[in-house]
């Protein structure tokens, strides 16, 4: 039986016994986390596609699931469609690999040499190496006073803290602030939240608040939350801006080629070829506390053509509506690009056409990857001709897929190709009341594209380039 998170609080506070605690740019590289290995590719795909729709709902419906110098630092992939980097925590440091994820804004890692994980191993990822706070002279619990421990918990929820006659800000340490319980679209896990210290190379960040997961279930690694809000890597750092640039995903799981995540890179960044678009906000008004959708980075996507011509598709599904429905973010956690029905259904007619004459569909691919449109190639094709894929957004900016970028090539000898992009389960009910994005901009479409994150300027920008040794 799966882990349920309420299940997980439960023993949380029991935990809490056996948790012992003693009183220049910067550049990451990113690496892709692997897909487990399965004798036939096909499942591959189906595994990504299925974690690709999974997480859409999450983000679509969270309720429903509950200047320094530059630092640079190596990305890598991996197959089970994650990008990961290398931080370091606690003092003396220890380093821990953690998932770049844009649309979620709390830092998580596993913690604890009790540290539990259901269904999180696979005969090609590596161990989970746990943060020990016990190896650590700067680890402290967040307060239930604490402002931070607002962070992660709603004010009502806080409103049982036993009474508190400190007036440090630590918020009396020693109440500490609740459990807390995260649902990704793969996954859950559960922890405590601590103050720690981030370091990198020529800094050191103090009292970074990150979650200490005790209980997880099908999380690889821990997450580096770079989304919107307070609690995320970007704001505790107080950092102007950020880039990373994504491998391509044939080097998963690839020790030595990584992409790169750089934090506060320099401003001449800004005006090297890039196409900026602003963000933009839903604030899905009416609600009595801030949104959940207000930690992603929504982007005015205007407009999508297929081999040069526009997809018909509902204005209503590009822009955020005061009810938080429609509208288009990026995502670094999401591998396939989201569309919803809406959106999806033309954008699949639209390549059909373009393609027709030329490539047959197999639904038998379709049917074992979870991927549509697939189309059979021939036996003997050399080269393959297929639509350009564009996005056209708010600003000019522009956004042409290499084919790459969009299709990949599956079954037996490599013989088929699908589209790379998820919608949800046909036949599965949609409403236009749903709430969430209609479109998720996958790290799949974002391969070998530079993004810099403005978030002095409020604005993403991006260009094409190799990601490889840059």
């Amino acid at each position: 039986m799966p882990l349920s998170p309420h299940l997980l609080l439960l023993f949380l506070p029991l935990l809490l016994l056996f948790f012992c605690v003693t009183s220049t740019p910067v550049s990451l590289q990113l690496s892709r986390l692997p897909v487990p290995p399965h004798p036939e590719p096909l499942h591959r795909f189906a595994a990504l596609a299925s974690a690709s729709a999974r997480r859409a709902s999450l983000l679509k419906n969270p309720h429903r699931h509950a200047s320094p110098d530059p630092y640079r630092s190596p990305l890598f992939p991996h197959s089970y469609g994650g990008y990961s980097l290398t931080l370091a925590l606690g003092t003396p440091p220890q380093q821990l690999s953690l998932l770049l994820d844009t649309a979620s804004h709390l830092t998580w890692v596993p913690c604890t040499s009790s540290y539990q994980c259901r269904s999180c191993s696979s005969p090609s990822a590596a161990p989970v190496i746990p943060f020990l706070p016990k190896s650590s002279s700067s680890t402290r619990l967040v307060g239930c006073h604490n402002p931070r421990c607002l962070w992660i918990h709603p004010r009502d929820r806080l409103s049982g803290c036993p009474s508190c006659n400190s007036t440090s800000a630590d918020g009396c340490p020693a109440v500490p602030c609740p459990p807390y319980a995260l649902i990704y679209g793969s996954g859950s896990t559960a922890g405590l939240f601590m103050l720690e210290t981030l370091a990198f190379p020529h800094r050191t960040v103090p009292d970074f608040a990150v979650g200490c997961s005790i209980l997880s279930e099908r999380q690889p690694a821990g997450v580096a939350g770079f989304g919107r809000g307070a609690p995320s890597l970007p704001s505790q750092m107080g950092l102007k801006r950020f880039s990373y640039c994504l491998i391509s995903r044939r080097y998963d799981d690839d020790a030595v080629e990584s992409g790169f995540l750089v934090l506060d890179p320099a401003k001449d960044d800004t005006s090297s070829g890039l196409s900026f678009t602003p963000f933009l906000n839903n604030t899905a008004a009416g609600a009595d506390e801030a949104s959940p959708f207000s930690i992603y980075y929504y982007v005015g996507l205007r407009e999508i053509a297929v081999g040069g011509l526009k997809v018909g598709i509902p204005r209503s599904a590009l822009v955020p509506n005061s009810r938080g429905n429609g509208g288009a973010i990026v995502d670094s956690g999401t591998t396939f690009t989201y569309m919803a029905p809406p959106v999806f259904k033309p954008l699949v007619a639209a390549f059909i056409n373009r393609v027709a004459g030329r490539y047959n569909r197999s639904a038998a691919v379709e049917d074992r990857t979870g991927l549509r449109p697939c189309f059979s190639l021939p036996p003997d094709s050399a080269d393959v001709e297929l639509p350009e894929l564009t996005f056209r957004f708010e600003g000019h900016a522009e956004m042409r897929l290499p084919p790459e970028n969009y299709f990949t090539f599956t079954g037996p000898d490599r013989a088929a190709m699908c589209l790379t992009i998820v919608s949800d389960s046909v036949g599965a009910a949609y409403s236009d009341n749903a709430g969430g994005p209609a479109i998720i901009l996958g790290n799949f479409q974002q391969q070998d594209y530079y993004m810099a994150y403005d978030l002095e300027k409020g604005r993403v920008g991006f260009r094409r380039q190799s990601c490889l040794g840059s």
